[in-house]
Protein backbone atom coordinates (compact mmCIF):
# COMPACT_ATOMS: atom_id res chain seq x y z
CA UNK A 1 0.00 0.00 0.00
CA UNK A 2 1.16 3.51 -0.82
CA UNK A 3 1.06 5.86 2.50
CA UNK A 4 -2.17 7.49 1.37
CA UNK A 5 -5.31 7.95 3.41
CA UNK A 6 -8.92 8.01 1.32
CA UNK A 7 -11.40 10.29 1.99
CA UNK A 8 -14.20 11.47 -0.08
CA UNK A 9 -15.51 15.35 -0.48
CA UNK A 10 -18.21 17.17 -2.80
CA UNK A 11 -16.19 17.65 -6.31
CA UNK A 12 -18.13 19.75 -8.81
CA UNK A 13 -18.00 18.17 -12.53
CA UNK A 14 -19.08 18.86 -15.60
CA UNK A 15 -21.44 16.77 -17.26
CA UNK A 16 -21.88 16.75 -21.34
CA UNK A 17 -24.45 15.04 -22.99
CA UNK A 18 -25.24 15.36 -26.88
CA UNK A 19 -26.93 18.51 -26.47
CA UNK A 20 -26.78 19.87 -22.99
CA UNK A 21 -24.15 20.42 -20.23
CA UNK A 22 -24.96 20.65 -16.50
CA UNK A 23 -23.32 21.01 -13.64
CA UNK A 24 -23.50 18.45 -10.83
CA UNK A 25 -21.69 17.38 -7.94
CA UNK A 26 -20.50 14.30 -7.65
CA UNK A 27 -18.86 12.46 -4.49
CA UNK A 28 -15.11 11.86 -6.01
CA UNK A 29 -12.74 10.19 -3.92
CA UNK A 30 -9.45 12.36 -3.46
CA UNK A 31 -6.42 11.48 -2.49
CA UNK A 32 -4.90 12.88 0.51
CA UNK A 33 -0.88 12.03 1.54
CA UNK A 34 -0.15 11.08 4.88
CA UNK A 35 2.97 10.13 6.22
CA UNK A 36 1.86 9.02 9.42
CA UNK A 37 -0.57 6.23 8.61
CA UNK A 38 -1.58 4.11 5.64
CA UNK A 39 -5.21 3.61 5.99
CA UNK A 40 -6.55 0.32 3.99
CA UNK A 41 -9.96 0.43 2.53
CA UNK A 42 -12.47 -1.46 4.82
CA UNK A 43 -13.61 -4.34 4.41
CA UNK A 44 -16.93 -6.72 5.01
CA UNK A 45 -18.82 -9.59 3.20
CA UNK A 46 -20.52 -8.11 0.35
CA UNK A 47 -24.59 -9.13 0.85
CA UNK A 48 -25.17 -11.88 -1.97
CA UNK A 49 -28.21 -13.43 -1.53
CA UNK A 50 -28.95 -16.85 -2.91
CA UNK A 51 -25.32 -17.80 -3.29
CA UNK A 52 -24.64 -19.29 0.44
CA UNK A 53 -22.38 -17.39 1.59
CA UNK A 54 -21.05 -17.18 5.17
CA UNK A 55 -20.09 -15.02 7.47
CA UNK A 56 -17.35 -12.67 7.71
CA UNK A 57 -15.48 -15.14 10.13
CA UNK A 58 -16.76 -18.23 8.48
CA UNK A 59 -15.01 -20.30 5.33
CA UNK A 60 -11.31 -18.46 4.56
CA UNK A 61 -12.67 -15.38 5.96
CA UNK A 62 -12.27 -11.56 4.92
CA UNK A 63 -9.67 -11.36 1.94
CA UNK A 64 -6.44 -8.87 3.06
CA UNK A 65 -6.34 -5.78 0.84
CA UNK A 66 -2.94 -7.18 0.11
CA UNK A 67 -4.66 -9.97 -2.05
CA UNK A 68 -6.79 -7.71 -4.44
CA UNK A 69 -3.62 -5.41 -5.20
CA UNK A 70 -1.14 -8.42 -5.65
CA UNK A 71 -4.50 -9.38 -8.46
CA UNK A 72 -4.77 -5.92 -9.68
CA UNK A 73 -0.81 -5.60 -10.22
CA UNK A 74 -0.48 -8.74 -11.85
CA UNK A 75 -3.65 -9.01 -14.28
CA UNK A 76 -2.20 -8.68 -17.94
CA UNK A 77 -5.90 -7.35 -19.70
CA UNK A 78 -8.38 -5.56 -17.71
CA UNK A 79 -12.29 -4.59 -18.62
CA UNK A 80 -13.29 -1.19 -18.79
CA UNK A 81 -16.61 -0.86 -18.52
CA UNK A 82 -18.18 2.74 -19.00
CA UNK A 83 -21.42 4.34 -19.75
CA UNK A 84 -22.34 6.33 -23.61
CA UNK A 85 -24.52 9.15 -23.26
CA UNK A 86 -27.90 7.85 -23.25
CA UNK A 87 -27.15 5.18 -20.75
CA UNK A 88 -26.05 2.18 -22.92
CA UNK A 89 -23.03 0.32 -20.87
CA UNK A 90 -19.85 -0.13 -22.94
CA UNK A 91 -16.94 -2.78 -22.06
CA UNK A 92 -13.65 -2.81 -23.70
CA UNK A 93 -10.75 -4.46 -23.21
CA UNK A 94 -6.87 -2.37 -22.17
CA UNK A 95 -3.86 -2.70 -20.76
CA UNK A 96 -3.27 -1.20 -17.47
CA UNK A 97 -1.02 -0.44 -14.46
CA UNK A 98 -2.17 -0.22 -10.77
CA UNK A 99 0.24 2.53 -8.72
CA UNK A 100 -0.41 3.78 -5.91
CA UNK A 101 -3.95 3.20 -5.26
CA UNK A 102 -5.37 3.82 -8.58
CA UNK A 103 -5.41 2.04 -12.28
CA UNK A 104 -3.99 3.44 -15.09
CA UNK A 105 -4.52 2.96 -19.00
CA UNK A 106 -4.52 5.10 -21.73
CA UNK A 107 -6.49 5.68 -24.77
CA UNK A 108 -7.52 7.46 -28.11
CA UNK A 109 -8.80 10.56 -27.07
CA UNK A 110 -11.54 10.10 -29.60
CA UNK A 111 -12.46 6.72 -28.69
CA UNK A 112 -15.56 5.40 -27.23
CA UNK A 113 -14.27 5.08 -23.88
CA UNK A 114 -12.75 8.09 -23.43
CA UNK A 115 -15.51 10.66 -24.52
CA UNK A 116 -17.95 8.40 -22.31
CA UNK A 117 -15.57 9.19 -19.27
CA UNK A 118 -15.17 12.63 -20.08
CA UNK A 119 -19.37 12.87 -20.00
CA UNK A 120 -19.26 10.68 -17.21
CA UNK A 121 -16.98 9.55 -15.17
CA UNK A 122 -18.29 6.91 -13.65
CA UNK A 123 -16.80 3.18 -14.35
CA UNK A 124 -15.87 0.03 -13.25
CA UNK A 125 -12.57 -2.31 -13.92
CA UNK A 126 -12.05 -5.45 -13.10
CA UNK A 127 -9.39 -7.89 -13.80
CA UNK A 128 -8.94 -10.94 -16.53
CA UNK A 129 -8.76 -13.97 -14.11
CA UNK A 130 -12.44 -15.00 -13.51
CA UNK A 131 -11.17 -17.56 -10.36
CA UNK A 132 -9.93 -14.70 -8.76
CA UNK A 133 -11.66 -11.64 -9.54
CA UNK A 134 -11.24 -8.47 -8.69
CA UNK A 135 -13.57 -6.05 -9.42
CA UNK A 136 -13.22 -1.97 -8.84
CA UNK A 137 -15.99 1.08 -9.40
CA UNK A 138 -14.50 4.62 -9.24
CA UNK A 139 -14.43 7.56 -10.55
CA UNK A 140 -12.11 8.33 -13.93
CA UNK A 141 -10.02 11.55 -14.83
CA UNK A 142 -7.83 12.37 -17.96
CA UNK A 143 -4.47 13.52 -16.30
CA UNK A 144 -2.20 15.86 -18.43
CA UNK A 145 0.85 16.16 -16.18
CA UNK A 146 4.19 15.68 -17.72
CA UNK A 147 5.89 14.11 -14.42
CA UNK A 148 2.38 12.00 -14.03
CA UNK A 149 2.27 10.52 -17.60
CA UNK A 150 6.05 9.91 -17.44
CA UNK A 151 5.92 7.64 -14.88
CA UNK A 152 2.36 5.45 -15.77
CA UNK A 153 4.59 4.86 -19.40
CA UNK A 154 7.90 3.89 -17.42
CA UNK A 155 5.24 1.58 -15.46
CA UNK A 156 3.57 0.09 -18.47
CA UNK A 157 7.15 -0.23 -20.65
CA UNK A 158 8.64 -2.38 -17.64
CA UNK A 159 5.28 -4.44 -17.07
CA UNK A 160 4.61 -5.18 -21.14
CA UNK A 161 8.01 -4.98 -22.11
CA UNK A 162 7.15 -2.57 -25.06
CA UNK A 163 9.75 0.45 -25.57
CA UNK A 164 7.05 3.48 -26.48
CA UNK A 165 8.12 6.97 -26.28
CA UNK A 166 5.84 9.86 -24.34
CA UNK A 167 4.81 10.41 -27.60
CA UNK A 168 2.19 7.57 -27.14
CA UNK A 169 0.95 9.96 -24.88
CA UNK A 170 0.62 13.02 -26.33
CA UNK A 171 -2.56 14.59 -24.37
CA UNK A 172 -3.43 15.99 -28.21
CA UNK A 173 -3.70 12.95 -29.45
CA UNK A 174 -4.07 9.82 -26.82
CA UNK A 175 -5.86 9.87 -22.84
CA UNK A 176 -4.16 8.90 -20.17
CA UNK A 177 -6.74 7.97 -17.78
CA UNK A 178 -6.65 7.18 -13.73
CA UNK A 179 -8.98 5.77 -12.17
CA UNK A 180 -9.78 6.20 -8.41
CA UNK A 181 -11.80 3.54 -7.01
CA UNK A 182 -14.72 4.14 -4.43
CA UNK A 183 -15.43 0.70 -4.00
CA UNK A 184 -14.03 -3.12 -4.93
CA UNK A 185 -14.57 -6.65 -4.75
CA UNK A 186 -13.30 -9.86 -4.87
CA UNK A 187 -13.36 -13.37 -4.15
CA UNK A 188 -11.13 -16.53 -4.64
CA UNK A 189 -13.29 -19.35 -6.77
CA UNK A 190 -11.19 -22.02 -4.40
CA UNK A 191 -13.94 -20.88 -1.60
CA UNK A 192 -16.69 -19.67 -3.15
CA UNK A 193 -18.92 -18.86 0.01
CA UNK A 194 -16.19 -18.58 2.50
CA UNK A 195 -13.76 -15.58 0.72
CA UNK A 196 -15.90 -12.78 -1.35
CA UNK A 197 -14.69 -9.59 0.04
CA UNK A 198 -16.02 -6.05 -0.30
CA UNK A 199 -13.98 -3.02 0.26
CA UNK A 200 -15.09 0.63 0.50
CA UNK A 201 -12.35 3.57 0.27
Amino acid sequence: MSPYRWTSKPIPYSHRGPATRRTLTARMVVRVYDRLATVEPKASRPYMPGYGIVGPTEGRGLLPWSWAVERLTGSRNYWVVTRWPDGRLHAMPVWGVWDQDTFWFSSSLGSRKARNLQADPRCTVTTENTQEPVVLEGTAEIVTDAAALSRMLALENAKYKTGYGIEMLNPAKNATIRVIPQWAFALDAADFTGSPTRWLF
